[in-house]
């Protein structure tokens, strides 16, 4: 079994798209832990808000089968094949963290948003704050106390399913 840890964003129905998600996910994994759902501000264009959050699994799935699973989940939920990096969207699902996976090509691994965006890291930080980040010396928690909080970002109270 692998432990995995997975962004999920939705700025389209984003309530209805991050709980069908964690229905999804859930399917595929033995442990399923989600951290609190964020509110956030689009990076790189205008458009409504995102949610996002951060689910940990554990699953029997290899990581090129994982990948086409949540390519596979974004099409069931409406994202259109086309879909380009900064627009609006049904459902985001990128795999941050694959057990201890370095990966220098496409898909990179660990996935270089743990050190760009605040949405990833924050709820990354929830779950798993003395990981020891692949490749990196630091831990999630460290990254987040070193981590420049200039984005837009806060906790919604929504009930998220578990």
């Amino acid at each position: 079994m692998s432990t995995v840890y997975i962004s999920l964003g939705s700025n389209i129905q984003r309530e209805y798209h991050i709980h069908a998600a964690i229905s999804e996910l859930k399917k595929i994994s033995s442990v399923c832990r989600v951290s609190r759902l964020f509110e956030a501000e689009p990076v790189g264009f205008s458009g409504p808000n995102f949610f996002n959050c951060v689910v940990e699994i554990e699953t029997s799935l290899s990581f090129d089968m994982l990948q086409q699973t949540l390519k596979e989940l974004e099409l069931q939920y409406g994202r259109l094949p086309n879909a380009q990096k900064n627009q609006s969207r049904t459902l985001d699902l990128d795999i941050l963290l694959f057990d201890d996976v370095c990966r220098d090509f496409a898909p990179v691994l660990p996935r270089s948003d743990i050190y760009k965006f605040a949405f990833v890291l924050w709820p990354l930080t929830e779950l798993c704050p003395d990981r020891v980040i692949p490749g990196d010396e630091r831990t999630v928690a460290q990254l987040w106390q070193s981590f420049e909080h200039s984005q837009a970002l806060w906790p919604v109270e929504i009930a998220v399913i578990v």
